[in-house]
């Protein structure tokens, strides 16, 4: 009996979902440390320094690397494989976690010291998140697991871990203080690189690239094949369109989380409690949403399913911010953003897949990804200037135009009815040989 032949007590069945349950355990094990230390870490900078400028230099100094160093490794996770970029860079970023705790445990950390281990956080987890979404189709298809339907998990993971890991970082910051959420993060990333590295099967997620000479392991080789991902990108009008498309709506979601919903919960008396409500409702919409398309997406039309999680998802948040709504009616509002925000991350990284040819999957992934998120840094500043200049509701207006015209020109170019086409260029049949072992692609965070 083969691995993948149904066997009468299912163990065929279980071993082929293997590979797929590994990499979403260990997704969810390090997204979920991530979201608690992005509660412990800036309430430690808090208060032991007092600064809020100091609390944000904390988290430019982790988002700068993690975006930058992601995007250049992506020629390496092609050559060294995913598999191994996963569980070293996981067991680099507990390290660097753990160390916080260390040294002011030995009363050794000031700030540059912190800086720097944030910086290294950063500079590892970006490759490290990387390699994990480019093993799950892989893993998806040795358990011939719909690719939608693979995704669409992952974009659960993603969301509980938004969902869970806050709540579980103010629990434990409010019972235990700050430095125990750290050291929970450090566990964490230490737990999936332990799953990564012992609980995949042996043959998954090694290196797509050969190696074809001795000058390809050289500094000239990496940039060629650098090179060679940036040209295909530019290639793909697709690929580039969606790239840009949710580049503008990330700064946009940047700032709407940053600045937007703190001033107007001030503003409108509804204060912090409303902000964690906004998050939670929204949050758990988006879990049931990333279900449905776990389920349903594959059989859907996917340009209809992407255009109508964005309408959703965008402007009605910042709309009924600006007409000073009941906190009821924007709860509501939010739980109907979160519903079809879940759909969008399934379709778009089923699209990504397809279209890339897996020994290109990691350097292109890389530069999608950095160059989605490169204005969230840039979200927050805008925002808080703009508001500083002509008040909230007029930026908020602002702010949901621009979100509905990108979105809905951006579905209306030509080369998005690629989307609903059963494959890209050069991709083989689902199940395929050579499909079989290709890797993933998603440029929404």
């Amino acid at each position: 009996m083969t691995e993948d032949a149904p066997g009468i007590d299912g163990i065929s069945s279980r071993r082929s979902l293997r590979p797929l349950g590994g990499v979403l355990t260990a997704m969810a094990v390090s997204l979920t440390g991530t979201r608690i230390s992005l509660v412990a870490l800036p309430w430690f900078v808090l208060v032991t320094t007092g600064s809020a400028t100091q609390t944000g230099l904390v988290a430019f100094c982790e988002m700068t690397p993690y975006v930058v160093v992601k995007a250049f490794t992506g020629p390496l996770v092609d050559r060294i494989g995913p598999r191994t970029v996963s569980w070293t860079t996981d067991l680099a970023s507990a390290g660097a976690a753990a160390a916080v705790p260390v040294f002011h445990a030995l009363d050794l950390l000031s700030l540059p010291l912190l800086l720097v281990l944030v910086a290294l956080i950063g500079a590892a987890r970006g490759p490290g998140d990387l390699a994990k979404e480019v093993m799950v189709p892989e893993a998806a298809e040795r358990g011939r697991v719909p690719l939608e339907r693979a995704t669409g998990l992952s974009g659960v993971i993603e969301r509980l871990a938004s969902t869970v890991g806050p709540a579980a970082g103010g629990s434990l910051v409010a019972l235990l203080g700050p430095l125990a959420g750290l050291v929970i993060n450090a566990g964490c990333f230490a737990l999936g690189s332990l799953i990564i590295g012992l609980a995949l099967p042996r043959g998954m997620g090694h290196a797509t690239v050969e190696a074809s000479s001795q000058a390809d392991e050289t500094g000239p080789g990496y940039w060629r094949r650098f090179g060679e991902g940036f040209t295909f990108l530019r290639g793909e009008s697709l690929l580039l369109t969606v790239i840009v498309m949710v580049g503008i709506t990330n700064l946009l979601d940047a700032a709407i989380s940053t600045v937007l919903i703190p001033v107007w919960a001030r503003e409108s008396g509804n204060g912090p409690t409303a902000i964690g409500l906004m998050g939670s409702v929204m949050g758990a919409a988006a879990v049931a949403g990333s279900l449905i398309a776990a389920l349903a997406a594959h059989r859907l039309r996917r340009r209809a399913v992407v255009l109508t999680g964005f309408l959703l998802a965008g402007a009605p948040r910042f709309l009924i911010l600006a007409f000073d709504a009941p906190l009821g009616a924007v709860l509501a509002v939010f739980a109907v953003s979160g519903f079809g925000a879940g759909f969008i991350n399934p379709v778009l990284g089923a699209v990504l897949f397809e279209r890339v040819p897996r020994r290109m999957r990691g350097r292109v992934n890389a530069l999608g990804d950095s160059l989605a998120w490169a204005g969230i840094p840039l979200g927050g500043l805008l925002a808080g200037a703009a508001v500083a200049v002509v008040g909230l509701a007029p930026v908020l207006l602002a702010c949901g135009g621009a979100y509905f015209l990108t979105t809905n020109l951006a579905g209306l170019r030509p080369e998005w009815r690629e989307m609903d086409r059963p494959g890209g260029r050069g991709v083989p049949p689902p199940y395929s040989k050579e499909g079989a072992s290709q890797g993933s692609a998603n440029v929404v965070p």
